[in-house]
């Protein structure tokens, strides 16, 4: 039985992915106790697919850097991307990501506000068109909503995005969902940063 314990810290030190304060995560702790003990897995371990098959985990590597050079090519910047690769992993709710690209965002020059507010980014003003058309798609391909949402996200992304630019944005979009399956699928951890 594999069991992973974390000690809950004061609730005003709780931070979501490790670098961002969240109101939600202090209001969720407000009945626990310094001290207390979470499991954070379940009882069985998971396999490690992408160590169980790394043929295959080669050739999803191998995507992500085709894709990386599509989104060079289509001129769309590092801030970009990695705002859409953490929107993404907030929906699908993989922490190992959120990790990575939180810290690839900041070391590429992201702020932490914008950062901490992605999830509510449609309800400021602290982003811009081309990056509100891209976040939208990032939501409408992750979530696959029906009803003709997606054809309305699609088009309000056309006014501000070459075809180009949601193409290379859409394989962004596709292949972060995949990682995020891929480390939640096999529970990858986050380890603590000093």
């Amino acid at each position: 039985m594999i069991q992973l314990k974390i000690r809950v810290a004061d609730a005003g030190e709780v931070s979501h992915s490790g670098v961002l304060s969240c109101l939600h995560c202090r209001a969720a702790l407000t009945e626990r106790q310094e001290g207390d003990v979470m499991a954070t897995e379940q009882d069985a371990p998971r396999v490690l697919i992408d160590k169980q098959h790394p043929q295959v985990y080669r050739a999803q590597r191998d995507l992500a850097a085709a894709v990386r050079q599509a989104t060079r090519d289509a001129g769309l910047s590092r801030v970009l991307v990695e705002l859409v690769n953490i929107r993404v992993s907030q929906i699908n709710r993989c922490a190992y990501c959120l990790d990575v690209h939180v810290r690839d965002a900041l070391a590429g020059g992201e702020s932490a506000q914008r950062i901490a507010v992605l999830p509510a980014w449609s309800d400021t003003t602290l982003f811009t068109d081309r990056e509100r058309a891209a976040l939208t798609l990032a939501e409408s391909l992750t979530t696959l909503p029906a009803d003709g949402a997606q054809e309305r996200h699609y088009a309000t992304a056309r006014q501000h995005l070459t075809d180009e630019e949601i193409s290379a944005l859409s394989w962004v979009i596709i292949a972060m969902n995949a990682f995020n399956r891929i480390s939640i699928v096999s529970r990858h951890p986050v380890s603590p940063q000093p």
